[in-house]
């Protein structure tokens, strides 16, 4: 018996999408403008200068149009320029003030880069369960909260159970988008690195000298086959809402962060079935010292083992804020991130225009070898039913004008503008009938020892998902890159600036 494997189409379309040739408004407004100068040249009969004037209004239009690896070429001129200068005034080089002796208070937060627009207030008791963190994002604005879950992964499911889980999963979502005070989750699954130094000493622990030598041999056979491929992992979930969708609610509840909170934890209650009907068996929502060691355990893997082992031992509940990040980390390479030892290459993951199946970013986080960790973070926005309406009228304005257009001047129709036609017009109805859109974007990264060679472990990252998606490395964005995929903090999705999704 045969069963269908349902595929999700239509998953990938770009905020700002080209209108003219795959030019953007401002686009073709900049290629028509530097062509000006050329025209009245011609016209004029100077043909030496218009060929001149040709030459660097062509250069500038290169620039401004030619993609080079998901960024015009004028843009990754200018991330260059910045990343030189922040190389050479000393941005981008970090020294935890802990460290250096030079932290005045311990519940201060010391992280770098992107993280230091945080801030972390602890909220009022959530129920019995004790203080919950808040992540408070004075940059975009916004307030949220992580939840560590214990999930059995979904490597071992039927297809039929995967089709359960990805129909809950947007009823998730689509809720999300109903609720007038949060609009984002993120997913963070990150492996556990794990030189197989804790399995041996259990195994050495718990040997029995008479066993029989046909169940030594199946056993070590079983480690050798399954041991080695055996990874744990740590799944998060975060949640936030704009500062501007909670401050009335928040000022009615008293004001302040124990208003935000009191009204976030509202909407955390009501959401804590919906995850758990994802096959989440427990959902705990993290206090600072948990989300330090959270953040802690990003940065160096290695704290890992002695941070669980102290907390075991002494009842420690997390680390101090400033000891969360980083001891020290250098100016980022533009291609990979180091920080306390290790290395981290991070990827942007683009959909397929075929579509993919539910579960088949799991070969992300396949590790290949002992004491490497991977990350895999999925950020969702669910726009409100106002805003979607807007953006699939946009799309469909868009894609009407341009096949009339081509129609009036006698050009046919492509399979790639016909298929964007009809998703335009399924979206639309599949909005109107009250369905959302949602905004996303996916993050993966490989960390391994720097000591080890980091591009041979980024090409075997790349190889494992070869065929299905593309990875877009971040290329002087590594530091932002690894906050993204690695960091449980929510930070990874920009501001909508326009556009359908």
């Amino acid at each position: 018996m045969s069963t269908a494997t349902r595929i999700y189409k239509g998953l990938s379309r770009k905020e700002r999408a080209g209108w003219i040739i795959g030019l953007t408004p401002v686009q073709a407004f900049v290629c028509v403008g530097l062509a000006v100068p050329v025209i009245l040249a011609l016209a004029s009969g100077h043909f030496g200068q218009a060929l001149v004037l040709g030459a660097l209004c062509g250069t500038a239009a290169a620039l401004v149009v030619v993609p080079v690896r998901g960024r015009p070429a004028l843009r990754w001129l200018g991330h260059l320029l910045l990343y030189r200068a922040g190389i050479a005034l000393g941005w981008s080089r970090w020294q935890s003030r802990a460290v250096a002796g030079q932290s005045e208070d311990l519940d201060e937060p010391d992280l770098p880069g992107v993280l230091a627009r945080l801030r972390f207030p602890d909220g009022p008791p959530l129920r019995d369960l004790g203080r919950v963190c808040l992540i408070h994002d004075t940059g975009d604005g916004r307030w949220g909260a992580t939840a560590r879950l214990t999930h059995a992964g979904v490597g071992m499911l039927s297809d039929a159970q995967c089709e359960r889980l990805a129909n809950r999963l947007g009823n998730l979502l689509l809720s999300i988008g109903h609720r007038e005070v949060i609009d984002r989750m993120t997913l963070l699954v990150r492996t556990v690195p794990d030189d197989g130094a804790d399995y041996q000493a259990w195994r050495a622990e718990h040997d029995v000298p008479g066993a029989p030598t046909l169940a030594r041999e199946a056993s070590e056979e079983l480690d050798r086959l399954v041991g080695a491929v055996s990874v744990r992992h740590e799944v998060f979930v975060t949640l936030s809402g704009t500062e501007d969708a909670l401050r009335r609610p928040a000022a009615a509840a008293g004001g302040g962060v124990a208003g935000r909170a009191a009204v976030l934890y509202r909407v955390l209650d009501g959401l804590e079935d919906k995850l758990k009907s994802l096959g989440a068996t427990t959902v705990t929502w993290l206090s600072g010292p948990e989300l330090a060691v959270a953040i802690r355990t990003g940065f160096n893997p290695a704290s890992a083992a002695g941070l669980a082992a102290r907390r075991h031992q002494a009842s420690d509940t997390g680390v101090r804020w400033a000891t969360a990040g980083p001891v020290h980390a250098p100016a980022p390479s533009p291609r990979a991130y180091y920080h306390d030892g290790f290395a981290t290459v991070s990827y942007s993951v683009l959909m397929p225009e075929a579509g993919t199946v539910f579960g088949s970013l799991s070969g992300l986080l396949a590790v290949k070898t002992a004491g490497e960790r991977r990350s895999l973070a999925i950020h969702y926005e669910t726009l409100s039913q106002h805003r979607s309406s807007k953006a699939v009228r946009r799309l469909r304005f868009r894609t009407g004008v341009m096949r009339d257009w081509k129609s009036s001047k006698g050009f046919n129709s492509g399979a790639a503008e016909a298929r964007e036609a009809g998703g335009a017009r399924a979206q639309e109805h599949a909005v109107a009938a009250g369905h959302g859109i949602v905004r996303f974007a996916v993050a993966a990264a490989v960390t391994i020892p720097e000591t080890w060679n980091v591009e041979d472990h980024a090409a075997k990252l790349e190889n494992d998902i070869v065929g299905r998606f593309q990875l877009l490395r971040m290329e002087l964005a590594q530091d932002a890159g690894f906050v993204a995929a690695v960091l449980p903090v929510g930070v990874g999705l920009p501001r909508l600036r326009g556009g359908a999704s």
